[in-house]
């Protein structure tokens, strides 16, 4: 469950960042920052959709960066790349 900080709702679901997120967690990529316009790009080649669920399985000790799996594939990201996702719970429908 995203229960950390940089929450906020959209239609009453939680909305949050992948630091709001325990390991083992999983959630579904709601949509993207906009000051990450450059990055997303490379998120998106990746594999990284709207609609796609991840699921956070380490974090270094000084929280960058992040390990996910994503689509059958593990994939690292520094926490300032992978804080361009906005995600939501697992079973989030817009």
């Amino acid at each position: 469950m995203l229960v950390k900080t940089n929450i906020y709702t959209t239609g009453g679901k939680l909305i949050g960042k992948i630091g709001d997120l325990s390991i083992g967690e999983k959630a579904v990529i709601v949509g993207y920052e906009k000051k990450g316009e450059k990055y997303r790009q490379k998120l998106l080649s990746m594999g990284l959709t709207k609609g796609t669920v991840l699921t956070l399985l380490k974090r270094a000790p000084l929280g960058d960066p992040v390990e996910i799996s994503v689509l059958n594939y593990k994939l690292s990201l520094r926490k300032d790349e992978a804080d361009i996702l906005i995600l939501a719970g697992e079973n989030y429908h817009e």
